[in-house]
């Protein structure tokens, strides 16, 4: 066969994928809005009731109209961004439905998806950076794609370095899920101790974690905010060391985790949190959670407590009002 007969179609072939190469570099990025829709207003109003009401049963309809506004205005990070959180929330409490379609992967997907339009929109919210990580470990973990999982880890650094008080909590809580003698449980947990450090100013006893001290380090202005409650996360406190002490426990110091747990308590809206007995539950079976926690197979089906991160409350035991 004569080679120099495919050397014209080799060079057309490289030519075409140079162009389609260069088409692609040299598109114009999309740019966010200035101004949001009216829609957008009231799909914000109607996605903030329902996460807050924790009204689980409401999130089609809260899609329904954020996606509405998302496809009129697809420069507003805040709508793509509320895709993304309702594709999050569906699939974190999936422990409230009844049964558990395959198909509630495809919430992974789509969230990932939309998170990544939000931070193309607004790449300096840190936030967004770091639920676009934490879906990108998720979809990873679902199709056991190991460079997608390594790409997200390392998103995941950056993110906490862009908001390390916000984004400390969030990676450790994804890592939360893994085995608790596996390197990325353990640097889950550390996580969660930084945090605390951050959070009040100091390095806290571990052998002795009483917040107390700290609390007057309570703020609503710069990046300490999201150490406290606030408008979006009413229980943001709470649900922190719910959630640390559940990883304590699994990691087999249940006697720490009962100290962890009762931080909780410091929080000056503490009486109106609704999973007030979850934490006293949790801190009288905290030695026979550990074996709970750790036993594959057992948990919603069994009626044994599962880890914040599996419950009916993985999203809302924070933002639910």
């Amino acid at each position: 066969m004569d080679a120099s007969r495919w050397t014209p179609i080799v060079a057309a072939a490289a030519l075409l994928g140079g162009c389609a190469y260069m088409a692609e570099r040299t598109a114009p990025a999309k740019q966010a809005s200035s101004t949001r829709t009216e829609a957008a207003q009231r799909a914000d109003a109607l996605f903030w009731k329902t996460f807050h009401d924790g009204d689980y049963s409401g999130i089609p309809k809260a899609m329904d109209a954020v996606k509405g506004a998302y496809l009129q205005a697809p420069n507003d990070a805040v709508s793509a961004a509320h895709v993304g959180f309702l594709h999050v929330w569906r699939i974190a409490e999936r422990a409230r439905l009844d049964a558990v379609s395959p198909s509630i992967t495809d919430d992974s997907a789509l969230a990932r998806r939309y998170f990544g339009e939000a931070v193309a929109l607004q790449p300096s919210e840190a936030r967004y950076q770091g639920f676009l990580a934490t879906t990108m470990l998720a979809e990873a973990s679902i199709h056991k794609d190991e460079k997608l999982q390594r790409r997200g880890y390392y998103a995941m650094l950056d993110a906490v370095d862009a908001w390390p008080e916000f984004n400390l909590f969030t990676a450790g809580y994804v890592m939360s899920n893994q085995q608790p003698d596996s390197a990325r449980f353990k640097e889950g947990l550390e996580m969660q101790w930084r945090t605390i450090d951050l959070c009040g100013g100091t390095a806290i006893d571990r052998r002795n974690p009483n917040f107390s001290a700290f609390m007057r380090h309570e703020t609503r202005e710069g990046p300490k905010r999201v150490c406290w409650n606030s408008w979006i996360a009413p229980h943001n406190f709470e649900g922190f060391f719910l959630n640390m002490g559940d990883m304590l426990v699994k990691a087999g110091d249940w006697a720490t985790a009962q100290k962890v747990y009762a931080n909780a308590k410091l929080s000056s809206t503490y009486g109106e949190w609704k999973y007030r007995d979850v934490l006293d539950a949790r801190i009288a079976q905290a030695q026979s959670n550990v074996a709970a926690f750790n036993a594959p197979g057992r948990g919603r089906a069994s009626g044994d407590a599962v880890m914040m991160v599996q419950s009916r409350f993985a999203c809302t035991g924070c933002h639910q009002q």
